[in-house]
């Protein structure tokens, strides 16, 4: 690559560093190919002139105006950027509104009808980085979080409304977008595909997303009643449930533990619900349980096993993301869901999210905290395999 078309990259790649979610460089140089994979050099120019929070082109305008003739000519090439997943975009009192958007809640799940193999390759070297998975979880907040199947909750229970799915669909603003989930379709190219499910369209869009998305030419739009059965038929499979991390879901992943990237760094992790949004945890009744192992098979994250000497199920605190989907398949009722103490309430918008995670950003010395606890926690708990991870 020409040195100067590489200085315009690194321009790029450091302006998203200092973005809510960041983006740092690491020796392999992946994150530059991954952004060479989405921009042409004058997009990159582009891209850094963006600011997190939705803007419109005039005010963008001001800072791009040596890269563009016009107003007009800016918003075409932001239009063209946005068809390939390099930004985000909003309507805001009639107006497009554009900003940038991190690697993972964001571009990388744009990328669906752009995966490669070089990309793929590049991608799950920078997330395989220690640098990229302390600034992932080094966020103030999570940008997801994970709500109970239906059929786990009980009024007894009185979850919150932001915790309920059929009432955040019953909220939700449209339009509302079928997905295929990225994560499968990528498994798939590297000859692994989800043991789970057979059906690609899992996710869904909706809101401001939804519209950002449909205008990029990507997904089917569909009925709220069809968004409500989709839902229904993941739960039934046995998909974990992640919407944003938003009272006002604007997407609802349903995820399995062999494809997910979300759920492949959880167990990796030695104490992940460190890292985790979930109000819920499982808990087993023993004089219930009848040892059949249906929770075990189900569970996406490694979470419940039956080793006790009765052969009954015993679920690790630290790893259960009290997703519910062991108490929808036990025969004899012995899995149930419990309420934290304490509920955590998410932001109520992604814009919300976004200015909290931007005044809490961490610097160098929260990461080498973070990098100490990690490094503690592998110790402590075995998993010294993330060890050679936060080595390298």
């Amino acid at each position: 690559m020409h040195r100067k078309d590489q200085d315009v990259y690194v321009r790029l790649q450091r302006h998203l560093d200092r973005q809510p979610v960041g983006f740092p460089a690491t020796p392999s140089g992946a994150e530059l190919r991954i952004l060479r994979h989405i921009f042409t050099p004058e997009e990159a120019e582009i891209a850094a002139c963006l600011s997190w929070r939705p803007e419109p082109v005039e005010i963008i305008y001001a800072r791009a105006r040596h890269l563009a003739a016009s107003p007009e000519a800016l918003e075409a090439a932001l239009q063209g950027i946005r068809h390939k997943g390099g930004l985000e975009s909003t309507v805001k009192e009639d107006r497009t509104h554009y900003c940038n958007a991190p690697l993972v809640v964001g571009m990388y799940e744009m990328q669906l009808d752009r995966l490669t193999p070089e990309f793929v390759a590049d991608f799950n070297a920078y997330t395989a980085d220690r640098r990229f998975g302390i600034a992932f979880l080094g966020t103030a907040l999570p940008q997801m979080r994970t709500i109970p199947v239906g059929k786990s909750i009980h009024p007894r229970h009185h979850a919150a409304t932001f915790d309920t799915v059929t009432t955040l669909l019953e909220q939700a603003e449209g339009p509302f977008l079928l997905l295929e989930c990225i994560c499968r379709r990528k498994r798939e190219m590297e000859g692994s595909p989800c043991r789970v499910t057979e059906r690609k369209e899992t996710c869904l869009a909706m809101g401001a997303i939804a519209r950002s998305v449909l205008e990029g030419g990507t997904g089917r739009e569909i009925t709220r009643r069809e968004a409500m059965a989709l839902i229904e038929e993941n739960q039934r499979e046995g998909l974990v449930l992640q919407p944003s991390n938003t009272e006002k879901a604007e997407f609802i992943c349903s995820c399995c533990g062999c494809c997910c990237g979300m759920l492949e760094m959880h167990r990796k992790l030695p104490r992940p619900l460190e890292y985790w949004a979930a109000n819920f945890q499982a808990a087993v009744d023993p004089g219930r349980c009848n040892g059949c192992g249906k929770c075990e098979r189900r569970c996406q994250v490694d979470a419940i096993q039956v080793l006790s000497p009765e052969g009954t199920a015993t679920v690790d605190l630290d790893r259960c993301i009290g997703c519910g989907v062991c108490v929808a398949v036990c025969p004899t009722e012995a899995a149930v869901l419990v309420k934290k103490p304490v509920e955590t309430r998410p932001p109520r918008t992604r814009e919300e999210l976004n200015e909290i995670l931007m005044a809490r950003k961490q610097g160098g010395i929260d990461r080498l905290k973070l990098t100490g606890r990690l490094v503690l926690d592998a110790v402590r708990t075995g998993r010294t395999d993330l060890l050679k991870r936060l080595a390298r």
